[in-house]
């Protein structure tokens, strides 16, 4: 039967039924990602494609692979990727010189920096007219809270917003020759950072990037290839997803004034009500895992080898795991909700970027009256990102 998303699945698999239950890049599927993953997580809740290989769309699903590691493999990369595409016991040294990057001293210690900036972006808002959040202010915010985190200079804020729109560019294109030499691009900003710290020699300022340089890990320093994509794994990660998190809770909060009043009067409301936001409307759409041995699930019959892609975006909308999945409720057990993983591989910055969020949030809150949409205005972003590519607010 076909759909706006795909066909319904055939419980035998691939080899026995039609080579593929769907096409995530179709532009059914883009119009309206949310929807497309709803209908699939009831009509096909693990679907084969090309492009994604095997997609598990069910909370259960998803849960099963983040914490079976030995059969759903985090190595889903050809290229490395120090930890996240490591599995122990390589994983474990690397994961616990990592952690204590993300204590919560250190997000303590970071957020008077992170406000200092949140605050002069507010404050640099044109009140009573359309303001674009997301250039003007989720995209400046995202770039400069990680550059102060990691130590680096103001010169590269403009660069590295303009290598994250490239490096999704060229992953939804699968144009693997521009994403390796997007990826070339990145190492170079980083290795210029490295270079620069290694020939100060004591004098290297006192940061995460210099810290990194000095760790060792199984008792042997860290070269910079390791360093790099450690770097490059945080950035990335960083820079797209909090600005996409920041553009989902504006324009979820501009549409419920009832709900902005609300959290203006009690702001301690406001970290349970981020988290509830971004389950509805994921920042992060998926997340890849190889099989490292034949394995079924959801009915359907994976072998070794093959690619699995967990689609959050539908995982944290399961109404099997979600009593009335799809409203608002600041009443949930926080504890289903896989907006930061599960598992060894959960986000070690999870901390961090709750209070990057809150701190952002409770500034423009503070700082401004209202918020309000621009009707028609929004426009969404496409997989492999989500939220929007750009957001028409009026504040006052």
């Amino acid at each position: 039967m076909k759909s706006t998303a795909g066909t319904e699945c055939d419980t035998n698999g691939p080899s026995g039924g039609p080579a593929f239950d769907w096409d995530p890049r179709s532009e059914a599927v883009l119009n309206d990602q949310f929807q497309a993953y709803d209908h699939m997580r009831k009509t096909c809740p693990v679907a084969h494609s090309d492009y994604l290989g095997w997609s598990l769309f069910r909370h259960e699903d998803v849960l099963k692979a983040l914490m079976d590691h030995e059969t759903f493999s985090n190595a889903a990369s050809r290229h490395p990727s120090v930890p996240n595409g490591m599995d122990p016991p390589q994983h474990t040294p690397y994961r616990r010189m990592i952690e204590t990057y993300f204590t919560a001293e250190r997000v303590d210690a970071f957020e008077p920096e992170c406000r200092a900036i949140a605050r002069e972006l507010v404050a640099g808002l044109q009140k009573g007219h359309s303001t674009e959040i997301i250039s003007e202010f989720a995209d400046p915010y995202a770039v400069r809270i990680q550059c102060a985190f990691l130590g680096w200079p103001a010169s590269l804020h403009g660069p590295l917003r303009q290598w994250v729109r490239k490096n999704q560019e060229a992953t939804l294109a699968r144009n693997t020759e521009a994403m390796a030499a997007i990826a070339l691009e990145f190492d170079g900003y980083i290795r210029g950072q490295l270079n620069e710290r290694e020939h100060a020699g004591s004098a290297a300022p006192d940061d995460i990037t210099t810290s990194l340089l000095r760790q060792t890990v199984d008792g042997k320093p860290l070269d910079h290839d390791a360093i790099v994509s450690i770097l490059r794994n945080w950035t990335v990660g960083e820079l797209g997803t909090i600005a996409a998190c920041v553009g989902i809770v504006a324009d979820f909060l501009a549409d419920r004034p009832e709900l902005q009043a609300e959290l203006r009067r009690d702001i301690g409301r406001l970290l349970p009500a981020i988290d509830e936001i971004l389950r509805l409307h994921a920042p992060l759409i998926s997340n890849r895992r190889v099989a490292t041995k034949p394995v079924e699930i959801g009915g359907r019959r994976i072998a070794a080898g093959e690619r699995i892609t967990l689609i959050w975006a539908s995982a944290n909308r399961d109404e099997a795991a979600f009593d009335d999945a799809r409203e608002f409720r600041l009443d949930r057990d926080p504890s289903q909700n896989l907006l930061y993983g599960a598992g060894i591989h959960v986000c070690p910055g999870a901390a961090l970027a709750r209070m990057e969020l809150r701190v952002v949030m409770e500034e423009l809150l503070a700082r401004t009256d209202h918020i309000a949409p621009i009707p028609g205005g929004g426009v969404r972003a496409i997989y492999p990102a989500s939220g929007f590519a750009s957001l028409p607010l009026r504040i006052s």
